[in-house]
């Protein structure tokens, strides 16, 4: 480890430096705000540029949590190639956990469970989606389809992955002309659209977001497809009746629910949902079976900054909430690998288009985004976060359940499969 020379004679870095540089072999660079730069390894590939001297503090203690809103208002610049800022940041949070037992022991427990009222969830959701539809439309795919892509060979850009998601879902669904679906958490409409465009559905779609509500209702007028496809402002608590729909799909929307409210939210696509019908949720899971965070950091900075009240449980008690209301598990699929590569491509591309972002929805949100989507893609590399999609269907009173033989429906040929392989992270 080594140390740049103050910019005083006479200077010295203080107790608390010498203590972090004693601590730490990390290829970090600091840039104090008095000029002074001290180097906590040999060849620092990152930089932490500390405005304010409050922030060695934060830095020496480990507050993760303070400094993660110290980079968002920009008093902590953090400069370097994505993935070694990542590598760097989990180096920094695993050596202070060894450090300090009890914040390791503290990582493993589950999140205090939110209220999850009808008020709350539209707020929390407005919060991430509705910052704008230019900024998003600036990295999401044409379609902006905000989940993760289905890759067959990983090569796919955007837009094909995303096409290719939105038709494997139609397949698992087995969705036919004239059917009636449901799209609970429907975001800017492009599942329905698509669905209605390619397998002649009759759809409707709800959603919290008043700007996705706007752009969606948009979208299926512009394609000509109003006297098919409803989209409305409502929370899945409002939706009446019974036995309305023949297939209902959700697609990245229960991790809003809250743990507490899963019963609830699968006894109403229950209600929903006719006597042989399918039902197809695919969302992301914890990898603690306790349904705690299995990531060293990062999880208050996502839930104070990007997704407030998103609470995600583990695939068992996906499974047990679903065949708990009387639906029958059909199938199964992990997409982790899908998702780690999706957020890399949406990164790319939103750093392609940074003056853009910046301009659409502000200097701290290009911030939150850009960390928060490469730091989602390492956790999904280092299976710390997982995405399943679980297909169920409704018995009818006899728990009779017609349903296809094998699983060949969902694809659109019997090639011999390619295999996925590491994340390239060049270029970031």
């Amino acid at each position: 480890m080594t140390s740049a020379s103050p910019t005083a004679p006479g200077r010295t870095l203080g107790p608390r430096l010498e203590r972090l540089v004693r601590r730490l072999d990390l290829p970090l660079r600091l840039e104090l705000w008095d000029g002074r730069r001290i180097e906590l390894g040999s060849a620092p590939t990152v930089s932490f540029v500390l405005r304010r001297p409050r922030l060695l503090g934060m830095l020496c203690r480990g507050d993760f949590d303070a400094l993660g809103e110290a980079y968002v208002a920009g008093d902590l610049v953090v400069e370097g190639r994505l993935q070694d800022i990542l590598a760097v940041g989990l180096a920094l949070a695993e050596r202070f956990q060894r450090l300090a037992p009890l914040a390791k022991l503290a990582r493993l427990l589950p999140r205090p469970r939110r209220r999850h009222s009808r008020a709350a969830d539209a707020r929390w959701v407005q919060h991430h989606y509705d910052v704008s539809n230019e900024f998003y439309a600036l990295w999401l795919d044409r379609r902006m389809v905000y989940s993760c892509g289905y890759f067959e060979s990983g090569g796919e850009d955007i837009d094909t992955a995303q096409q290719q998601k939105l038709d494997h879902i139609c397949r698992k669904l087995q969705l036919r002309p004239e059917e009636r679906l449901l799209d609970v958490g429907c975001g800017w409409g492009g599942l329905l659209r698509f669905a209605a465009e390619r397998y002649g559905i009759n759809g409707v779609g709800i959603t919290l977001s008043p700007k996705q509500y706007e752009l969606a209702r948009r979208g299926v007028v512009e394609d000509g497809l109003a006297d098919r496809v409803e989209i409305r402002l409502q929370d899945y608590r409002e939706l009446a009746g019974a036995e309305a729909f023949d297939k209902i799909v959700s697609v990245g929307m229960y991790e809003h629910v809250g743990r507490a409210n899963m019963p609830l939210y699968f006894g109403t696509l229950y209600r929903l949902l006719r006597p042989g019908g399918l039902l197809l949720n695919h969302g992301i899971t914890t990898s603690d079976p306790a349904g705690g965070s299995m990531s060293p950091a990062g999880g208050s900075f996502i839930d104070r900054f990007v997704f407030p009240g998103g609470e995600l449980p583990h695939i068992a008690q996906v499974l047990r909430d679903i065949s708990s209301e009387a639906l029958e598990v059909l199938d199964v699929e992990n997409l982790r690998p899908h998702y780690a590569a999706t957020l890399l491509r949406w990164v790319r591309r939103l750093e392609a288009r940074c003056a853009e972002a910046i301009a659409a929805a502000g200097e701290e949100r290009y911030r939150i985004w850009r960390i928060y989507m490469a730091g989602c893609a390492l956790a999904f590399e280092r299976n710390w976060l997982a995405i399943y999609q679980v297909l169920a269907g409704k018995p009818d009173a006899n728990g009779r359940l017609a349903r296809p033989w094998t699983r060949r429906h969902q694809y659109a040929s019997d090639a011999a499969p390619a295999l996925t392989a590491p994340l390239d992270w060049s270029g970031l």
